[in-house]
Order: structure tokens, then C-alpha cells, then sequence
């Protein structure tokens, strides 16, 4: 009988420890008109727990997906609400909105489209004017997977004054040039007359984007994963981005493990990516750059 109790009492914690249904947050469709884009832009937004009847003002992450995917892969293979449930419910990361663009191939740069004029342009300032967010760049983070990854370097790094973090997760942020096997090499934002443009490619990369960061003057937290298994090697463009960037005496947080450039990859990494992006007060507070010669994290 003591056996059943404990075993009982073992479920009902487990339970406990679950958001229930009235501690969901909620996911919701929505779009407007980009005038950058010249067309209606789409996006899917997470409002925390409690934000229809509360006045607070909340920071935004913005999620950026990878190619050949959409916004609705953060929903249906991430499961990115169920996530952000867990993590605010146990207090390990602060209540704010998730907002997840709908980026198409774009690689979130100017080309065939104007996505990065539309990103900073129109998509802030509509959110901002939308929701009750936290205005400014201490208010905002931004993550993405692969090329969601590239979005986010690019985005960080050439619009500082907009993003105070970034996790990049699996980023296809190749210095040279991308692998023959990269879909970056057959994006028509990468092309000139129909073929890709290497040139283009090192111009627009995170080599040549440093030295105009650094004469900005803003801090960047970054976070980087990559899997040790990825057979795009972004476990290598992860690893560049981060030496170089500790070059120039700038902390940030790599953390690379087994895993390949797969779902079951990001939803590993994505909770790191949303601790890292809006933690607690106090784990922010008590958080210590990290040690600029440690090569490698091992994620768990």
C-alpha cells in the first residue's frame, strides 16, 4: 500500500509541475501590410499567460525559421508554445512574446524582396504599435535556426540600436563561402544573373558587418549551438563566428553537442535559446560573461 501512496504522490508532483490549461499562453495567426514587401506579411505571435488581462508591457524574441520551412514549424515541430509554457511557469525564463515571421527564402536579407528593410521598417514598429511590448533594444531578442541563424547574425549585427541578444542555433553563417550542399548556394538572394554570386555572399556575411558593429558601440549577448553530427558542418561556421568574435575581447556562448540539423536538434536548443534571451531578473543579474578562451559548451 506505502508503494501505491508513493507512486501517487510521485504522479500528482509531476502533475503539478505541468501548466495547466488556464496557465497557457496563447498562439495566434496575424498579419498586415508590409510596405516594404508591397504585399500582406503574415507572422504568428505566443502572448504569455495572462497578457489579455494584465497591463504589463512584455519584451519580444523574435523566431526566425529555416529554409524550405515556415513560421508554423516553430508551432507544429518545436512545439515552441508547450516550451514557453514550461519555462515561465517554472520561472526560468521571463513571460514575453514570441513573434514568428513568415520569412519564405529570404534569408531575412534585401533581395528578390526588401526583408530586411521590411524586418526593421515595418515588422517592429507593427509590433510594437500591436502589442504592449517593451519599446527599445533592451526589449527585444532574436533567435533563429539555420538559415533563420544567418537572419539573426545578420539582423544583430547590422541593426544593433534594434536587438539587445541573439541565439543563433545551426547557422549557416559559413565564412568563406557555404558547402556545395548549403541551400544558400541556390537562394535567389544570393544570386546575380541566375547563378550565385560568392562575392555577394562575403559581402553581406559577418566578417565584413564587425567592424561597423564595433564602431557602434552596443553590446551583443549571443549564444550559439551547433550539432557535432551536422552534416552541413554549421558545428564549424558556429565555431568561426565565435573565435573571431572573441578576437575582439566580446564574450559569447557556444555550446555544441551531438545532434544533427534536425528538429530533434532545435527543440534541444531552443530552450537554451529562450533562457538566454529573456531570463529572470536574478539569473540575468547573477549571469558572468563567459570565459572568452573556453572553446566549447556541452549541451545536455
Amino acid at each position: 500500500m506505502n508503494l501505491f501512496r508513493r507512486l501517487g504522490a510521485a504522479v500528482l508532483a509531476m502533475w503539478l509541475l505541468l501548466p495547466s490549461h488556464a496557465d497557457a499562453g496563447e498562439v495566434l495567426a496575424a498579419q498586415f501590410e508590409a510596405a516594404s514587401l508591397g504585399r500582406t506579411w503574415k507572422y504568428d505571435v505566443y502572448l504569455p499567460t495572462g497578457y489579455a488581462h494584465s497591463h504589463q508591457h512584455y519584451k519580444v524574441v523574435y523566431l526566425l525559421h529555416g529554409w524550405g520551412t515556415d513560421a508554423s514549424s516553430w508551432i507544429t515541430q518545436t512545439d515552441v508554445q508547450a516550451m514557453a509554457d514550461h519555462l515561465i511557469a517554472s520561472g526560468q525564463m521571463l513571460p514575453c512574446i514570441l513573434v514568428m515571421p513568415q520569412g519564405r527564402g529570404s534569408w531575412y536579407v534585401d533581395g528578390p524582396e526588401k526583408m530586411e528593410t521590411a524586418f526593421i521598417d515595418d515588422l517592429l514598429p507593427e509590433i510594437d504599435h500591436t502589442y504592449r511590448t517593451l519599446p527599445g533594444r533592451e526589449g527585444r531578442g532574436i533567435a533563429g535556426f539555420s538559415m533563420g541563424g544567418y537572419g539573426t547574425m545578420r539582423l544583430a549585427l547590422r541593426h544593433p540600436d534594434q536587438f539587445s541578444a541573439m541565439a543563433m542555433m545551426s547557422p549557416a553563417i559559413y565564412a568563406p563561402l557555404p558547402p556545395l550542399t548549403s541551400a544558400a548556394r541556390v537562394a535567389p538572394a544570393f544570386e546575380t544573373g541566375g547563378s550565385f554570386d560568392a562575392a555577394r555572399w562575403q559581402q553581406m556575411n559577418y566578417p565584413a558587418l564587425l567592424d561597423d558593429f564595433a564602431r557602434s558601440g552596443y553590446p551583443m549577448r549571443v549564444q550559439l549551438t551547433a550539432g557535432l553530427q551536422d552534416a552541413l558542418d554549421t558545428e564549424t561556421a558556429a565555431s568561426a563566428f565565435a573565435t573571431l568574435w572573441r578576437a575582439h575581447h566580446w564574450p559569447c556562448d557556444l555550446r555544441l553537442s551531438p545532434g544533427g540539423h534536425d528538429y530533434a536538434f532545435w527543440r534541444r536548443a531552443l530552450p537554451m535559446a529562450l533562457r538566454f534571451l529573456a531570463p529572470p531578473p536574478l539569473v540575468a543579474e547573477l549571469s558572468l560573461p563567459n570565459d572568452p578562451g573556453a572553446a566549447r559548451t556541452t549541451m545536455r
